[in-house]
């Protein structure tokens, strides 16, 4: 006879199966985004753009700063992934086939903001940011040093698979990881539930409500030209270039390179080989952290 306690300790042991794997998977989407906790269906993020930046307080008072309205919004999504274990596994003792499933779900769930963020960025080339320009645009308005309104870039045109180079070094992130209800691993096991009564299985499953979503666009840099060393320094110094609402230099520090696996063996050599292409010494060895993911497409 399956018991309450057979039924207790069979989802601790799953738990367990799932939690252990949830732990130890590998995971970069922290490195490059933020995470945000949400309270609602969506959140608005009327604060991107404004960077706090320091002031000479000479007379007068302080000037304060108001968080503009860009109408910016990420609205959360449900996911779910759900295994089923028939009754008659319970009381043939045939548990142990299910431990592999258990394990993997662990592992998917920790991965899964990985998936979502990194499949994310080729997006950017087509979805609008909060200063109306697409993420990755040739054309995003900011103040030179006089203060004049000129436009900016933070992408490089080509054909090439695309790289990015970001600035990780603050504690806001150009991307946004959103967090309505996190990861829950939950079972359905009541024998007096319609569901367990009709199909004679139990249910095993994991619930989350999250999204990603674009930042601030100052802080990455997409490139479709290839991964060389003259295209490496040409992203970090127009992202070192740029400057904020007040015509002041914002201090980007590009300290994280995210390449495509089409783009491993290029992204490993200049990061790590001492010598360039004739010999000549690689000036960009250990300049960047690198991540290579194979979440990342187009």
């Amino acid at each position: 006879m399956i018991t309450s306690e057979i039924l207790s300790a069979a989802f601790k042991g799953f738990k367990t199966l799932y939690t252990d794997a949830y732990n130890k998977a590998p995971v970069y989407y922290d490195k490059i985004a933020m995470t945000v906790p949400s309270s609602g269906r969506d959140e608005t993020y009327g604060w991107l753009g404004q960077f706090p930046q320091l002031r000479e307080w000479l007379d007068g008072d302080r000037v304060v700063k108001e968080l503009g309205e860009h109408g910016f919004t990420i609205a959360n999504r449900k996911f779910e992934s759900t295994i089923e274990v028939a009754r008659d596994d319970f009381d043939d003792d045939k548990l142990g086939i299910f431990k592999p499933q258990m394990t993997e779900m662990g592992h998917r769930a920790r991965q899964h903001p990985d998936e979502l963020i990194f499949e994310l960025l080729p997006t950017g080339f087509t979805s609008l940011c909060y200063d109306g320009q697409n993420f990755f645009d040739a054309d995003h308005p900011t103040p030179d040093k006089d203060g004049t309104l000129v436009t900016v870039s933070n992408m490089q045109a080509g054909t090439g698979p695309t790289w990015y180079l970001f600035d990780t070094t603050r504690t806001i992130k150009p991307i946004i990881w959103q967090e309505r209800a996190k990861y829950e691993f939950t079972q359905v096991t009541d024998k007096n539930d319609l569901g367990v009564f009709m199909s004679d299985k139990y249910y095993y499953g994991i619930r989350a409500r999250v999204n990603a979503g674009f930042g601030l666009w100052q802080l990455v840099y997409a490139s479709k030209a290839p991964l060389t060393a003259a295209n490496y320094q040409a992203a970090r110094t127009a992202m070192m270039q740029l400057r904020g609402d007040q015509g002041r230099m914002l201090g980007i520090n590009p300290s994280t390179l995210v390449a495509p696996a089409a783009l491993e063996g290029d992204a490993r050599r200049l990061m790590n080989s001492e010598f360039i292409e004739s010999g000549v010494s690689n000036a960009w060895k250990g300049t960047a952290d690198l991540i290579v993911t194979p979440y990342l497409n187009g």
